[in-house]
């Protein structure tokens, strides 16, 4: 980063903390405000928009249209009878729901609905559209998405129950595994915008967004925030066929509500940080900013913005309806194998593009010693690929191994080469039927008897 851009950013970055107590408090209202009412909005369109896909109906009695479903939906859920269970940690198993929401509406804080400036006016008082920024926004995002994974953990632990653990450790691997690529990928931004803040971020983007310049960067986001929100077709920690329900089996009333919540919730946030980070921001796309200058002043960013929210939900919303879900070891396998390896690679390039453009050298020159060196590595593992022999190996039978699957007071499942021991069987209790046959032989031949 020169000089003058780092002046720049501390002078952006000036205009926030100057807001009087009342309107810090009206901000803080207005991002919790937001959050709820676009949760409403999302659940009621995602089921409008999964019936349609299916050809169902969807709801349609609560309210003109079944606009007010998502309310009647947090009624019934409050009304329902609250239970603890009796085998479980009482204080985690009260805190883990509120450690799982809080988080989710952190994160909301550094989100830019509008430019840094004091262009607005709030009861008289300018005021950037933001309730506030740091020099290192997207590293309070990262850390407050992290402090949501002890809810589910310690849900799915202090339950007392095998099926809620199983649950919950698969979605703190799912969780960190993801998060690792995100990271990556929040790392290319870095790069190219010289800068964490949020709102220079978005400034870093005139004329060209992120998703253009940095497409790997966008489509690995967009698969690790799918991962990151346990959303269909990555949703494992909820897998009703395999795990009951997951770490929120032994959950009812508003602490399950609570946990609903936090998945939407989470759902707007990383909408919201996709759109800061590749999709321009606050910024109104490219064919509007073209021929009306006043697109991205005054009030109107905040209509752009909650737009690109609204399309990226509908992004979930069709992955839903779509995709069916993948078993975990494909899941885990795309994360460790495929968007981890190809986000360094990736990082790789960029950090050496930026550094040869900053040297000064031309564009020839940059894909020369940058694409001549990632063709050839391709080039080779097609050749690796090709020429290796490809030998079916061999089965190995080994010897079968009996074990106690409750060795160690927990039901463990089967190694690969252990078998089960056969489970002792009682007799029947219950006498053999009759026979049909003779049975309607007999009764055929009291009848003849009768007759004669």
């Amino acid at each position: 980063m020169t000089g003058l851009e780092l002046a720049a950013s501390y002078e952006t970055l000036g205009f926030f903390g100057r807001d009087p107590w009342w309107l810090v408090i009206i901000k803080a209202v207005f991002c919790f405000a937001f959050l709820l009412i676009t949760v409403l909005v999302s659940i009621v369109w995602e089921r409008k928009v999964v019936a349609w896909m299916q050809l169902r109906i969807g709801p349609n009695r609560h309210g003109p249209w079944g606009l007010l479903q998502s309310l009647a939906d947090g009624v019934k859920l409050a009304l329902k009878e609250d239970l603890v269970v009796s085998g479980a940690d009482k204080v985690v198993y009260i805190l883990a729901p509120v450690v799982c929401a809080i988080p989710a509406f952190m994160a909301i804080a550094v989100i830019p609905f509008g430019p840094a400036d004091n262009e607005i006016s709030i009861f008289g008082t300018r005021t950037p559209m933001q309730l506030t920024d740091l020099p290192v926004a997207l590293l309070y995002i990262l850390a407050t998405a992290s402090i949501g994974i002890y809810g589910i953990v310690l849900a799915g632990w202090s339950s007392g129950s095998t099926y809620p653990l199983l649950g919950g450790l698969r979605s703190s691997a799912q969780m960190i595994s993801y998060e690792i690529a995100m990271g990556l990928s929040f790392a290319a931004v870095f790069i190219y915008s010289g800068s964490m803040s949020t709102s220079q971020i978005v400034e870093s983007q005139q004329p060209t967004w992120f998703a253009v310049l940095l497409p790997v960067s966008f489509i690995v986001y967009v698969i690790a925030m799918v991962g990151e929100t346990n959303r269909a077709p990555f949703d494992l920690p909820e897998a009703e066929g395999e795990l009951v329900g997951g770490f929120n089996t032994e959950y009812s009333s508003l602490k399950f509500a609570m946990f609903m919540l936090a998945e939407y919730v989470n759902m707007v946030t990383v909408s919201a940080v996709a759109s800061t980070l590749f999709l321009g921001g606050w910024r109104a796309p490219w064919p509007i900013s073209t021929f009306w200058a006043g697109a991205n002043h005054g009030w109107w960013p905040l209509l752009w913005i909650v737009i690109k929210i609204q399309l990226l939900l509908f992004f979930f919303i069709w992955l839903r309806g779509t995709l069916p879900r993948l078993r975990y070891d494909q899941f885990m396998k795309l994360g460790w194998k495929v968007l981890i390896p190809v986000s360094l690679v990736w990082l790789v390039m960029v950090a050496s593009v930026r550094a040869l453009r900053n040297e000064g050298y031309g564009f020839g020159n940059v894909v020369l010693y940058v694409g001549a060196p990632v063709a050839a590595l391709l080039l080779l593992s097609l050749l690796w690929d090709g020429m290796r022999t490809k030998e079916p190996k061999a089965r190995q039978f080994q010897p079968v191994e009996e074990f106690d699957p409750m060795a160690g007071g927990y039901p463990v499942p089967p190694l690969p080469g252990q078998q089960l021991p056969p489970v002792p069987r009682r007799r029947s209790r219950v006498p053999k039927a009759v026979p049909v046959e003779p049975l309607q032989d007999a009764l055929n031949g009291a009848n003849h008897s009768e007759g004669s």
